[in-house]
């Protein structure tokens, strides 16, 4: 038997991942009416309805429901393949990261990959925002979150812990920081951040009166974290991206006690994926340096 035309086949698995026509017409860039089209060719070259049509929406039927994911995962081999033989092609590996996790974590370490992997150019993207992997060009994410995202594989990096830290100077202008009550003398950087009512709980302060301006915010953790070396005021960041700078004695966290909101951070890939050469080699190498730190 010949297969159906592989337009048809295309706008059903948009149409079935989407349960719309509606949707599956503007991925595809199509109307509403060329989707019901294809859709109706192709139930009648299988000789059966794929969908009930309802007012405001298309559910599969028991057909559509057993053709669905066979033709979904025979697109995402398709992706896979043409993936592949791009990236031999170019040999770039593409991040997009967090841009906290970039400029703090991240590329302070990334020589280390380019040593051990020469033959591979990396392309970093700093964005807070979720990308589509089936939509746009990257390899491999940098997550924060929960870990659960359809089709994709989670790798944990660790915590999204946090805690408070302020410039030596800035501390003494108040003979030095001594119990977490202390901080509320001093200005703080993002008053409005949910972290900060997190931590003084736990630290046992209730209802802390932040001194700062709560309209004030610098949109990602790695500027908050300048500002605060600079003498600001005292931010809420997580200790881990700014190990070098508690060393060198730019920064203090004058107290032991972090606090956590179940986020963490993620290594992410798409499933149909984790056999590329270049993600595996960076997963590979990103756990490594996890282990030794």
């Amino acid at each position: 038997m010949n297969l159906p035309p592989l337009a048809a086949i295309r706008v059903f698995e948009a149409a079935a991942r989407h349960g719309s026509f509606t949707n599956a017409a503007e991925e595809l860039g199509m109307t509403q009416a060329a989707v019901s089209y294809q859709i109706k060719l192709l139930e009648e070259r299988i000789g059966a309805a794929l969908f009930l049509r309802r007012p405001r929406q298309v559910i599969l039927t028991e057909v559509g429901a057993r053709l669905a994911p066979v033709i979904s995962e025979a697109f995402d081999m398709m992706r896979a393949a043409i993936a592949a033989t791009r990236e031999n092609a170019d040999g770039i590996l593409t991040i997009t990261t967090i841009p906290t996790f970039a400029a703090n974590w991240l590329v302070p370490r990334l020589g280390s990959f380019q040593l051990a992997h020469p033959s591979l150019a990396v392309r970093l993207q700093a964005t807070r925002e979720i990308i589509d992997f089936a939509r746009q060009d990257a390899d491999v994410g940098i997550r924060s979150g929960g870990g659960r995202w359809p089709g994709m594989v989670s790798h944990k990096i660790f915590g999204a812990d946090f805690a408070p830290m302020l410039s030596p100077t800035l501390a003494g202008t108040i003979g030095g920081v001594k119990t977490p009550a202390d901080l509320l003398k001093l200005p703080i950087v993002d008053p409005s951040d949910p972290w900060w009512k997190i931590w003084f709980a736990a630290a046992g302060v209730a209802e802390p009166d932040l001194r700062g301006n709560p309209l004030s915010r610098f949109g990602d953790q790695h500027l908050e974290g300048k500002a605060v070396i600079a003498g600001q005021g005292v931010g809420i960041l997580t200790p881990v991206f700014y190990e070098t700078e508690l060393k060198q004695g730019q920064l203090i966290q004058p107290f032991d006690i972090v606090g956590n909101d179940d986020h963490f951070y993620w290594l992410v890939y798409p499933e149909s994926r984790r056999n590329v050469p270049k993600i595996r080699a960076f997963r590979d190498w990103l756990l490594e340096q996890l282990g030794e730190q």
